[in-house]
């Protein structure tokens, strides 16, 4: 299993950006898939996730509202589009799959999942 993600970059607070995910080697029926996201000296944290059985998507307090996940199937992708940046969104974004489902409750939890694209850097800057 491979996921590759791309997008990221540098954005003006209050400014857009989305990101892609392609994996290969699974299906979405496999299981979970989100995005999570680390900045220098804190933990891994989910932005946001989809439960691809149920086609639920959960978020955080801090992202919602301004973040979206999606999925296109047929193209073996998930999104994340991000509105009304601000600076404390900067941090390497990270998009992961589970094998397997999982209970609601740890759906969010970075130690869930079992695969991890590389990480692609967003900085906001004010």
């Amino acid at each position: 299993v491979q996921l590759q993600a791309s997008g990221g970059g540098l954005v003006q607070a209050g400014g857009s950006m989305r990101l892609s995910c392609v994996a290969s080697g699974r299906t979405f029926r496999s299981g979970p898939m989100g995005w999570f996201r680390q900045a220098p000296g804190k933990e891994r944290e989910y932005v946001g996730v989809i439960d691809t059985w149920s086609s639920r998507i959960y978020y955080p307090e801090s992202v919602k509202g301004r973040f979206t996940v999606s999925k296109d199937s047929a193209k073996n992708t998930i999104y994340l589009e991000m509105n009304a940046l601000k600076p404390e969104d900067t941090a390497v974004y990270y998009c992961a799959a589970r094998n397997g489902r999982i209970v609601t409750s740890s759906i969010h939890q970075a130690w869930a999942y079992d695969y991890w694209g590389q990480g692609t850097q967003v900085t906001v800057s004010s």
